[in-house]
């Protein structure tokens, strides 16, 4: 079982990036999937998740407004649209899926999450 992160790169100040999240070896389509980001010397946080069938989503405040999280589940796959980017969002983007499938409401914690892949970077200049 593998999540395999993409799409990430160098960028200037106010431009955009889609990211992608594969999934093999399981479908994920019962589970919350959420994206999180590292910086260098910071712990992993929180930036969006999207439940199971696409219908509610939640966004971190410091990119509420910029990102967008999506999901095809017939592609097993997850996006993070994110525009207006800015030097502070300069981190290694990891997708990750909900440990409970069927979860009602969404979470945040790392610790709730699983399937963590290798991320992919992005770096924002200014």
């Amino acid at each position: 079982v593998q999540l395999q992160a993409s799409g990430g790169g160098l960028v200037q100040a106010g431009g955009s990036l889609r990211l992608s999240c594969a999934a093999s070896g399981r479908t994920f389509r019962n589970n919350y999937m959420g994206w999180f980001r590292q910086a260098p010397g910071k712990e992993r946080e929180f930036v969006a998740a999207i439940s199971w069938n696409g219908v509610s989503t939640y966004l971190a405040d410091s990119v509420k407004g910029r990102f967008t999280i999506s999901r095809d589940n017939a592609k097993n796959t997850v996006y993070l649209q994110m525009n207006n980017l800015k030097p502070e969002d300069t981190a290694v983007y990891y997708c990750a899926a909900d440990r409970f499938p069927w979860r009602s409401v969404v979470t945040t914690k790392v610790g709730d999450y699983d399937y963590w892949g290798q991320g992919t970077l992005v770096t924002v200049s200014s």
